[in-house]
């Protein structure tokens, strides 16, 4: 009874438009006064505060200030061009190279948003102008700028290893074999897509001196998931410290290296990311609260109990997770997602015999499909002001790569081995 007035009255607010924190808030004390629980409001308070406290979220405004300082330069093109380099000859290139780039500069980034609008201003003139259609190269940029949340700097998994308690060690490197095979289907689906369609047959075969020129270019900025990912293997330095090592690296390596940004430009790009934190932070706080209330009047014991009677064996378990949880996407942000259903399902998926960082795994790629699932998402939105495109068209082109992604979330949910496969070769 509390978890449907909970969740109803959350979604009802979401849906007309109130911002998330208040929604989340306003539906916590509304359980606690409509079904006159007796708790005192000042817990509330108490448990937002508690929510934003941990050290490990010091990582979060650190890894989104890194994000603003890489994505503000020139990198994005020098991966551009590198993957033009690499990949470029093949058919369906430009769209093959647009995948490409997302999954680097996610490695860099961390974040959904920033991949598809740095990547997007910078392929989606050229495959415009090659003939690609507006709403397919929309729909593509879209698709691929969310690889982002499956690279070792993803900001989803931190906050998913603060919920869970899981090692951000190993979800650093749980999402890279998923990530990489998501980007192979898209790569498919483009090569399918430039043959079909008789766009693009791909460029001329770069040679091995182009091939250096552009990896010597693009090497600096691809070194930062390297030595952010090897810091955190090696266990020279915390997931956490690691955030503070990638401001460090990507300020010297824009300033002194690339000099894409000035000294002048840090204030605005401090702003940017201070601003862009506290959103984040609000809404981790405001879900500590609805979290606690959840604890308290012991509603995960209860779901697990009706789940178990509806979902018997740990597969269908998972199946009922994806489900629920790309339906939800269509309407919350992944990371308010994120923290609303994971303090319900790991007690559940403990319970299941699931390992929670391939349970994290299958979280976030569920969450980042829902950033371009019509008619609401963040890289959909960004994606349609670069390309020119309509909702409407952007979805006729999207079904394919849809398709794509969502196979891959069923390989990837009922193959664990596929996020424990890296970490298995380096311990």
């Amino acid at each position: 009874m509390l978890a449907g007035l909970l969740f109803l009255g959350f979604f009802v607010l979401a849906l007309v438009g109130v911002p998330l924190m208040y929604s989340l808030l306003v539906a916590t004390v509304g359980a606690i006064v409509i079904g006159n629980l007796g708790h005192p409001l000042e817990t509330i308070f108490l448990s937002f505060i508690g929510g934003v406290e941990p050290f490990i979220l010091i990582a979060v405004p650190l890894f989104i200030f890194a994000g603003e300082i890489l994505s503000s330069g020139g990198i994005g093109q020098r991966i551009v061009n590198f993957a033009r380099a690499l990949l470029g000859f093949l058919p369906g290139g430009l769209g093959v190279v647009t995948v490409t780039s997302c999954l680097m500069f996610g490695g860099v980034s961390g974040s959904a948003i920033a991949d598809t609008a740095a990547i997007g201003s910078l392929v989606i003139p050229s495959m415009l102008k090659r003939g690609y259609s507006r709403g397919f190269a929309a729909a593509l940029l879209s698709v691929a700028g969310t690889l982002a949340l499956l690279m070792p700097l993803s900001i989803p998994f931190l906050v998913y290893a603060f919920i869970s308690g899981a090692s951000m060690r190993q979800l650093s490197m749980a999402g890279l074999v998923p990530g990489l095979v998501m980007a192979i289907a898209l790569i498919g689906v483009c090569v399918w897509y430039g043959r079909k369609s008789g766009c693009d047959s791909g460029d001329v075969r770069a040679t091995r001196a182009e091939i250096w020129a552009a990896t010597r270019d693009a090497g600096p900025a691809l070194m930062m998931p390297l030595i952010i990912v090897g810091g955190i293997w090696s266990g020279v330095f915390t997931p956490t410290e690691s955030a503070a090592v990638a401001v460090v690296y990507g300020t010297l390596v824009s300033l002194f290296l690339y000099r894409d940004i000035t000294v002048r430009d840090l204030p605005r790009l401090l702003v940017n990311a201070f601003q862009t934190s506290a959103t984040v932070m609000l809404v981790i706080g405001a879900t500590g609260a609805l979290a606690w209330l959840i604890t308290a009047e012991q509603v995960a014991v209860q779901l697990a109990a009706w789940i178990k009677v509806v979902a018997a064996q740990q597969w269908t378990f998972l199946l009922m997770v994806n489900v629920a949880l790309l339906l939800l996407g269509i309407f919350i942000e992944p990371l308010p997602a994120m923290l609303l259903t994971a303090p319900l399902l790991l007690p559940i998926a403990q319970s299941f015999g699931i390992d929670l960082v391939h349970l994290g795994v299958i979280i976030t790629a569920n969450l980042a499909i829902a950033l371009y699932t019509p008619p609401v998402g963040g890289t959909l939105f960004v994606a349609a002001k670069l390309a020119g495109a309509g909702i409407g068209e952007i979805t006729r082109a999207l079904y394919p790569l849809l398709l794509a992604a969502v196979v891959v979330l069923l390989i990837i949910t009922y193959v664990p081995s596929m996020t424990s496969v890296v970490w298995k070769l380096v311990v």
